[in-house]
């Protein structure tokens, strides 16, 4: 049972007219029955549908010679060929890394490590902007990520002066951070 519409016999100038006047009968007669089974093979896909019934037709025409003109041959011999072209893009698709659109190239953020050490090289600056009792409880509780009352141990000095001392600098590290945004 064919699929595409009856064709009982191509017109009479398939038979003996020239390469150019295949093209144009091929398409009138099996280019729509071609394009919906091409659609199918290619997921729906028109546009690559399109292209592969075009290169279908191009060999066609590159083998006018050697093809059979019987509607039912010619219809076969169409199909086979849409179909290895079908597949021959499925295989070279699956062995060649996936394309990516040239303006979406322009956006790629290539890490480069300089964000990182620039915002340490800012709060280092910052930190040491910072009087010493002040900066030492920071390190203490955020670097050596400690309690208040181990830090407290470790500074010696009540767990209380700690406290307002880690909060007196981290208003002053804002204090500083902010200005140096502005100028």
């Amino acid at each position: 049972m064919q699929r595409h519409r009856s064709v009982r016999s191509l017109p009479e100038e398939v038979h003996d007219d020239s390469e150019e006047q295949l093209v144009t009968t091929l398409y009138r007669e099996f280019g729509g029955p071609l394009l919906r089974n091409v659609r199918r093979l290619t997921g729906g896909d028109q546009q690559w549908a399109e292209d592969v019934v075009q290169e279908t037709v191009f060999r066609a025409w590159r083998n006018a010679g050697k093809l059979n003109r019987e509607p039912g041959l010619l219809w076969a011999w169409l199909m086979t060929v849409a179909r290895r072209i079908v597949i021959d893009a499925h295989r070279q698709r699956s062995v060649r890394p996936q394309e990516v659109e040239p303006d979406r190239l322009d956006s790629v953020a290539i890490p480069d490590g300089s964000e990182p050490m620039l915002s340490a090289m800012v709060v280092s600056e910052a930190l040491y902007s910072l009087s010493e009792e002040h900066r030492e409880a920071l390190v203490q509780t955020y670097l050596h990520d400690r309690t208040i009352n181990e830090a407290a141990e470790v500074l010696g000095v009540p767990p209380g002066t700690v406290k307002s001392r880690v909060y007196y600098a981290l208003r002053a590290l804002q204090k500083t951070m902010k200005e140096k945004e502005r100028g």
